[in-house]
């Protein structure tokens, strides 16, 4: 009895460091504004409920602090990357940093530009941009009955969904049904709740007429918001739209102040890399973009939302 319960420590001293062993994944974040840390946080529960660690590096909006973060990650020899890029222009030099180190790469929420180049070994997880400012602006025509003249808020414009977003707009006010409505003016509001607040400061200053704000996010719809009713040009009737259905968003949707908001699962974005992360590790494949669908919300379907973001 003795020599198996020795036979058995023994056994299991050998064993411990293989099960203790538990995959090391390098995150990489551009900056962790409202949307972003949710779905950092996203990422790092959903490392933990698989078993893997997630090393969390803050770039601060810094593209050069980023590609260093990067390059320390791929110097501790970690297990696989996700990126969330400051700049989507520096991710082909970010794609050949991480796969000459022969690390499984995973860009999150922000599309690469040389996605359509992405070699095995890497894939892109997030919602398809070409939905989002499409559902925000067909829901503003459809309030404004195809007619009014339209504000928009973009957000960086280093950014790919920045860009798409503001196109999805553009093509939305081109089509038959939307054609009454015009686009006064559009500024670069770079994703932020005070830079937003001052752009329509300055236009509710300069006297410009508009019937709708459409933002490509939440943060800058509610610094508009914010805007307007310091402005004293608030009322119950006045259109503001944005995307990702951010707590503050659904809180403001609730008061009756935002009218649509499309929800961007920033939870589902981090799970979906991890996901990505450990089968890539695993060398099993992985479809080049996993999409997690972007959804409209508006007062008519909010509670179902509540909480999500």
């Amino acid at each position: 009895m003795k020599k198996l319960l020795i036979a058995a420590a023994v056994s299991a001293t050998l064993l411990a460091p293989m099960a203790a062993h538990a995959q090391k994944i390098g995150l990489a974040m551009a900056e962790l504004d409202t949307f972003l840390t949710i779905l950092k946080n996203g990422t790092v529960d959903a490392g933990k409920k698989a078993g893997a660690t997630v090393q969390v590096e803050d770039a601060g909006g810094d593209v050069g602090k980023q590609l260093s973060q990067i390059q320390n990650l791929i110097a501790q020899k970690v297990d696989a990357i996700i990126v969330n890029p400051v700049d989507t222009d520096a991710t082909p030099k970010i794609t050949k940093m991480v796969t000459d180190a022969k690390i499984p790469l995973i860009y999150v929420n922000r599309k690469p530009v040389d996605f359509e180049k992405l070699p095995a070994g890497v894939a892109f997880v997030a919602s398809d941009e070409k939905v989002s400012g499409t559902l925000e602006t067909q829901e503003v025509c459809r309030l404004l009955k195809g007619k009014g003249d339209i504000l928009v808020l973009m957000g960086e414009l280093s950014n790919e969904a920045a860009r798409t977003r503001t196109k999805d707009i553009e093509e939305v006010i081109a089509t038959k049904e939307c054609s009454g409505m015009k686009i006064v003016d559009k500024r670069e509001g770079k994703w932020d709740r005070t830079k937003a607040q001052d752009i329509v400061t300055n236009w509710l200053s300069s006297g410009v007429k508009f019937d709708a704000i459409i933002a490509n996010n939440d943060e800058m719809a509610v610094g508009a918001i914010n805007a307007l009713k310091a402005g004293k040009k608030w009322t119950p009737a006045t259109i503001v739209a944005g995307v990702d259905a951010t707590p503050d968003a659904l809180a403001s949707m609730k008061a009756g102040d935002l009218k649509a908001t499309v929800f961007q699962n920033a939870a589902g974005q981090g799970a979906g890399s991890v996901d990505a992360a450990l089968k890539l590790i695993k060398k099993q494949a992985v479809e080049r973009f996993v999409n997690v669908p972007f959804e409209l919300v508006t007062p008519a379907n909010l509670s179902k939302y509540s909480g999500k973001n």
